[in-house]
């Protein structure tokens, strides 16, 4: 077996810790976070620093960077929205990408629908097929890494991506989200997918025991 390559993160520089992991690490869903500042204006920025943490209670986990809009308007249990990207929205949440100024809206400027939510005072893009509503309960720095972890308090899915709704069956083609892979413009999409069944124990050793026959 080739030996690997090693890479000591104590040494490297931010910027090639950065390269290394967005690389290798992939592909990562997006969070197009809407949040509301104190001013009343809508933000909206994705982040593919992110990912679910748990069901009981749902809890999701982004990392936005500390002089960020997003990271100022969702501190101290505030509201936020995590919006799902499908493919046919990504041109414009890359749009929303943009270093807008502070007093910038991205959604009026890209002509981005917003609609409310039952659970939460900020709105959800009209267009995502899915949107989370959730509420900030702690935030953790480390370094110059800041991690906001919010409960879920409520879902908004679009018919369409509901094989069955009493029974929560979610059409993930209909979903047909993105990821990001690498840390400047890749990207991929989830229609290639697969499944794989988890074996209980009592089968996988019964599968053993054949085999040793």
């Amino acid at each position: 077996m080739t030996e690997p390559l090693q890479y000591d993160f104590g040494v490297l520089g931010a910027a090639e810790r950065y390269k290394l992991v967005t690389s290798l690490i992939v592909p990562r869903p997006i969070a197009w976070i809407s949040s509301v500042g104190a001013d009343g204006l809508v933000n909206l920025a994705p982040f593919s620093y992110f990912g679910l943490m748990g069901s009981d209670p749902a809890v999701v986990a982004f990392a936005p960077g500390a002089t960020k809009d997003t990271a100022r308007n969702v501190g101290a249990g505030a509201a936020f929205v995590v919006n799902l990207v499908s493919r046919d929205l990504a041109e414009v949440m890359n749009a929303t990408a943009t270093e807008f100024p502070g007093h910038v809206s991205e959604p009026d400027v890209l002509g981005l629908e917003m609609i409310s939510m039952p659970w939460v005072d900020v709105p959800r893009v009209a267009l995502s097929p899915a949107s989370l509503a959730c509420r900030e309960v702690q935030t953790v720095r480390i370094g110059n890494t800041t991690v906001v972890l919010g409960e879920v308090l409520g879902v908004s899915v679009a018919p369409h991506v509901m094989q069955d709704p009493e029974r929560l069956y979610v059409d993930g083609a209909a979903l047909d989200l993105i990821g990001r892979t690498g840390g400047r413009g890749g990207y991929a999409t989830t229609r290639d997918s697969f499944e794989l069944p988890r074996i209980p124990y009592a089968a996988w050793l019964a599968a053993q025991e054949r085999t040793a026959e």
